[in-house]
């Protein structure tokens, strides 16, 4: 009887302490998911803004390996899309530099462009629609790129495809509709070394560091406090697709200067050119409102129409000319140019309009925050460098924080994000403030601003080293 109750007594007792170690067990690992869940709000990078130059980032610092243990979050207000290549092509497209296309080789999404569709510009030509002023860019035989006209889409759809393809720590919401930043100061951000966002639908995030690239009305911006330069240009720019009169070698960029602003050919294919038109809000919601058939004939008009040239103006171009002619030779005399292409139809439904405007903030960076692309900076497109600068500001951050990781530094690291902001704003500044100068001089029909703008374009025209400075910068 003492064995048995002895034996039972062993059994109860194995029975409960089974019980306590699989409370003890259960207990860890709810402890276990709940810390998992904290975790997952916790990030070292947040970037605020899934368009191309916020993905481009998040695609960036995934496939570094110095930021393999570390956790970044993208958060993009758009719903989750496809990106399947279409027929037909879309009306916004980019002109990418030459050091956008090194970059985005680096991250592995311009092997999808060119397997997608591309177009690569051998020569640009500008001309003044009141004289006989022109300027040239390309390589001497056409044997180099100056740029390559991309639809925004297909950059979209390559980045994307890339980001997914890379084995890294980026975490991707959709539909991610931010209702709130809290940015610490200088002190708070020494003490916790945390930024935080709220969604909408009440989710809370901390991070490190906030990347802002959440467009020209960035809240990240506002949230800093910063000053921002800003102002309307008054203007729109129109955009669509356009059917050539017939098929051509399409390998040049036309851009003519109006007295209500520039309008620039961007070839797509053979038979197809992209149209970015810049001119007044009122003309441009008369384009918008026209039938096909009358809007192409304001495009061949405005591409081939004969501007009254004032005699002062003609005089002197001519005689510049003739100067220019027997220093330089014949590439050098001003009428030494192509022809544009007429238009004979637009692609139907591909006629738009976005408003125009310059911003530039003084501050890129904050305690724990950084700025890139539009959220930094916005440019008239006359040059096409928006998003060229804005893949700049890209490749130079990653760099930066890769410098931090590889340091052991934290990644808000002060010193390095001052070095980006330093070396971005040096490069970005006087880039946009010629573009907004070249607008504005070309803004006006004043003969003596005629004259000066002509005798410029066809000096530097005539400087070969000069227009190689000048397509250099234009492609950084």
């Amino acid at each position: 009887m003492e064995i048995m109750t002895s034996a039972c007594c062993r059994k109860i007792v194995s029975v409960s302490l089974s019980k306590r170690f699989l409370g003890v067990s259960v207990a860890v690992v709810k402890r276990g998911i709940s810390d998992d869940n904290a975790q997952s709000k916790n990030y070292d990078i947040i970037i605020a803004g899934g368009g191309m130059v916020g993905t481009a980032m998040a695609c960036s610092l995934g496939r570094n390996r110095k930021f393999s243990n570390h956790k970044i979050l993208l958060l993009e207000e758009s719903p989750e899309k496809t990106w399947d290549l279409k027929p037909e092509y879309s009306n916004r497209v980019s002109a990418l530099g030459a050091h956008s296309k090194m970059f985005l080789d680096s991250i592995g999404a311009w092997s999808h462009i060119e397997k997608a569709r591309l177009k690569e510009v051998k020569k640009m030509q500008v001309w003044d629609a009141f004289s006989e002023a022109v300027i040239t860019f390309n390589d001497e035989n056409l044997q180099d790129d100056i740029a390559y006209v991309v639809e925004n889409d297909v950059v979209m759809s390559a980045i994307n495809k890339q980001l997914k393809e890379t084995n890294g720590p980026v975490e991707t919401i959709y539909k991610a509709k931010i209702k709130s930043f809290k940015l610490p100061s200088k002190s708070e951000y020494a003490k916790s070394g945390s930024v935080k966002v709220q969604l909408e639908d009440g989710t809370d995030f901390s991070c490190n560091l906030l990347i802002g690239a959440d467009g020209a009305n960035s809240r990240v911006r506002n949230a800093m406090g910063v000053n921002y330069l800003s102002w309307s240009y008054g203007q729109m720019g129109v955009v669509a697709t356009l059917k050539l009169s017939e098929p051509t070698n399409n390998i040049v960029a036309w851009q003519r200067f109006l007295p209500t602003g520039p309008i620039a050919l961007l070839p797509l294919n053979d038979e197809l050119s992209s149209l970015v038109w810049s001119t007044s809000t009122e003309d441009a919601k008369l384009l918008l409102d026209l039938d096909s058939e009358s809007f192409v004939d304001y495009i061949n008009e405005a591409l081939w129409k004969q501007y009254p040239i004032e005699k002062p103006v003609e005089a002197i171009t001519k005689n510049l000319s003739s100067l220019l002619y027997n220093i330089f030779g014949p590439t050098a005399a001003a009428g030494a140019r192509q022809l544009p292409p007429s238009v004979k139809c637009i692609v139907e439904g591909s006629k738009a309009a976005f408003p125009l405007g310059f911003g530039h903030s003084t501050k890129y960076i904050g305690p724990g925050v950084a700025l890139i692309g539009d959220s930094a900076h916005r440019v008239h497109p006359l040059a096409g460098m928006g998003v060229n600068l804005g893949f700049g500001d890209v490749n130079c951050l990653q760099k930066k924080l890769s410098e931090a990781v590889h340091s052991g530094s934290e990644i808000g690291n002060p010193e390095y994000l001052l070095e980006y902001e330093t070396e971005r704003q040096r490069h970005n500044f006087p880039r946009m403030v010629f573009i907004d100068a070249l607008h504005k001089l070309y803004g006006t029909s004043f003969m003596p601003v005629v004259l000066l703008r002509s005798v410029g374009l066809q000096l530097t025209d005539a400087l070969k080293p000069l227009k190689k400075v000048i397509m250099k910068r234009a492609g950084a």
